[in-house]
């Protein structure tokens, strides 16, 4: 099977290794490791330049690479926001899209497929960083912000990319059955299903990106205390301000209230609790900061879409 990675420069290089590395172990982890062959595909000749500074000479253009691509896939990066509209490009994957088994993409490689058309009417997900451009600007695309990767019939794309691991790990496994991915796992150190979405990230991230020390420093106590008593005047006590000037800041620094942060890291711990743990809903409210799991209830109803106990169902695949 021919699997084939586009790439563009300023390129993610993890976007390009990982998942190959994964195909690569999972063909020798099957016993048959000619069973995936590789190749990198440019848009132009010559050697491409990674976003960390290493480059990788392509094996084709896309006027030269194979006739018998069986999986497509476009890596991400920060450099591909200057290629992502590239009309020549965009012609070249809708081709590719009738002949090729699967096509997917690996972070914020989604933008690419969604200028060529192929996103259109597809549910898909993206780097965490990416989801509301990608929706913005493609409103017939269904974005799934929390999910670490999403297929739609042949189509795959991932989140961030170490996503792009697990999504050729979850393709591994389509190919060569559970015990041969679950195989590769081990071998690399990776999850086979790993626990959670994007939003397992959220709070952490959202508490590196407000500028004041003091916003940051609030964020993390938030993450790490929350059963503990965090109202708005706790809040602004421990960053010593007043109320009302922390309310203020904390919105202008990170375009959410302190009430919707507080509530959207203790969803974040109760999702973990309920995938990683057997715990009852008693405990995973208390744990992560609900005063009852009616309260629990309502704000997972509100922000995930489903109730605790459904989600924990779904995700550990009960009926």
């Amino acid at each position: 099977m021919k699997i084939a990675v586009v790439a563009f420069p300023g390129f993610q290089m993890l976007d390009l290794a990982g998942p190959i590395d994964v195909f690569h172990e999972g063909a020798r982890q099957a016993g048959q490791p000619d069973a995936y062959q590789f190749e990198i595909i440019a848009p132009v000749p010559g050697l491409l330049t990674a976003s960390n500074g290493m480059r990788v000479e392509p094996d084709a253009t896309l006027d030269t690479c194979s006739d018998d691509i069986d999986t497509l896939l476009v890596a991400g990066g920060p450099g591909l926001r200057q290629q992502q509209q590239d009309e020549t490009v965009s012609a070249w994957l809708a081709r590719q899209a009738r002949t090729v088994r699967r096509m997917g993409s690996v972070c914020s490689g989604a933008m690419v497929l969604a200028h060529a058309g192929l996103l259109d009417g597809r549910s898909v997900t993206t780097h965490w960083n990416t989801t509301d451009r990608l929706a913005r600007l493609f409103p017939g695309v269904q974005v799934e912000p929390d999910r670490i990767y999403v297929k739609d019939g042949n189509l795959y794309t991932s989140a961030g990319v170490t996503a792009g691991l697990d999504l050729a790990l979850a393709l591994v496994e389509e190919d060569f059955g559970r015990a041969v991915a679950l195989r590769v796992a081990r071998e690399l150190v990776m999850f086979l299903k790993r626990p959670g979405g994007q939003s397992q990230f959220s709070a952490h991230l959202a508490a590196q990106t407000a500028e004041r020390n003091a916003i940051r420093e609030v964020q993390g106590w938030v993450v790490e205390n929350l059963a503990g008593n965090l109202s708005v005047e706790a809040l602004a006590v421990h960053a010593g301000m007043s109320a009302r000037n922390f309310a203020r800041i904390f919105k202008q620094e990170c375009q959410v209230t302190p009430a919707d942060f507080v509530e959207a890291a203790r969803i974040d711990a109760a999702r973990r609790l309920l995938e990683g743990s057997r715990h009852p809903l008693k405990r995973v409210a208390a744990l992560a900061g609900f005063s009852d799991p009616n309260n629990l209830r309502r704000a997972f109803l509100r922000r995930v879409g489903v109730a605790p106990s459904d989600y924990r169902r779904r995700f550990r695949g009960e009926t």
